[in-house]
């Protein structure tokens, strides 16, 4: 029976990569639909993204890929098929709505397993989509405590990601290593600028004349994880720090949904402390 894969490659640069990739597919039978390629010339460092068709044997595949391109290449071979989600809120409903209703009409493929909050507020919401909602606070915990017993409710579900849509809590290092790169946060500044608490109120205070988003992985380094989406809106000196609040969160649903997309499609390449979009 024919399948659908997408086989991510990562190497130094070498020359002949693209040939050599290709040509094992044909070996294989497999049928390219689509294909897609990056080096990085300063590091030295080839990328590429390939949509395969055939009937696959993972095991010999990946390993006359390994056997033919440069020590320190990276292969994975990923079945296409609907991914799942776990969802994190606080209590601010714009990010999580977007999500719930793109996918509801079918701008999302993506099965939203279940939406966990830290406070009750957006259990209504979620459950009008015949969504499981929990609610796991944090009052009278540590944050590992929290945060354990977080990760212990997303397992159940086992996702591919988890979403932070406006989760309004610093994760603790046990937890961002559990789930390396499939942590998505978006943050209400145009990163590396205004990081931290209340950026909106950073950027009225120094005058800005463009306000955005930025959705990212997490790391253990504050808003500092690597980059997936961006993008801005033009304000003035007439906009408060609540109307440039009120204005950015129509970019924040928005670029988040857009690096959600992405990462549902397995375009992204995490290199260093930076992202490559295929």
């Amino acid at each position: 029976m024919l399948e659908k894969k997408i086989l991510l490659t990562n190497c130094p640069d070498d020359k002949g990569l693209i040939a050599k990739i290709t040509n094992i597919c044909y070996k294989h039978q497999l049928n390219i639909i689509h294909n897609n390629e990056f080096v990085d010339f300063e590091t030295k460092h080839f990328f590429m993204r390939t949509e395969l068709e055939g009937i696959f044997n993972d095991e010999t595949l990946l390993a006359d890929l390994n056997f033919s391109l440069p020590v320190g290449t990276n292969n994975q071979l990923i079945s296409v098929k609907k991914k799942r989600i776990v969802i994190l809120v606080t209590k601010e409903a714009h990010c999580l709505g977007d999500i719930l209703m793109k996918n509801y009409y079918g701008g999302l493929d993506v099965e939203i397993a279940a939406v966990i909050g830290n406070h009750d507020t957006l259990r209504n919401l979620v459950e009008r989509f015949d969504i499981p909602f929990h609610c796991i606070s944090h009052e009278g915990l540590t944050r590992v405590e929290h945060d354990k017993l977080l990760a212990e409710k997303i397992d159940q579900y086992a996702p591919d990601y988890i979403v932070l849509a406006k989760y309004m809590r610093v994760l603790n290092p046990e937890f961002v290593a559990r789930y390396p790169n499939r942590v998505i946060n978006i943050h209400h500044s145009f990163l590396p600028a205004f990081i931290g608490a209340r950026p909106y109120h950073q950027a009225y205070e120094r005058g800005v004349k463009i306000i955005g988003a930025t959705a990212h992985f997490i790391n253990n380094e504050l808003d500092q994880g690597p980059i997936i989406m961006q993008n801005v809106i033009n304000v003035d000196h007439t906009y408060s720090a609540d109307a440039m609040m009120r204005a950015g969160r129509d970019v924040e649903k928005t670029v988040l949904t857009k690096a959600l997309d992405l990462a549902l499609q397995d375009r992204i390449f995490v290199y260093k402390n930076k992202t490559i979009i295929l």
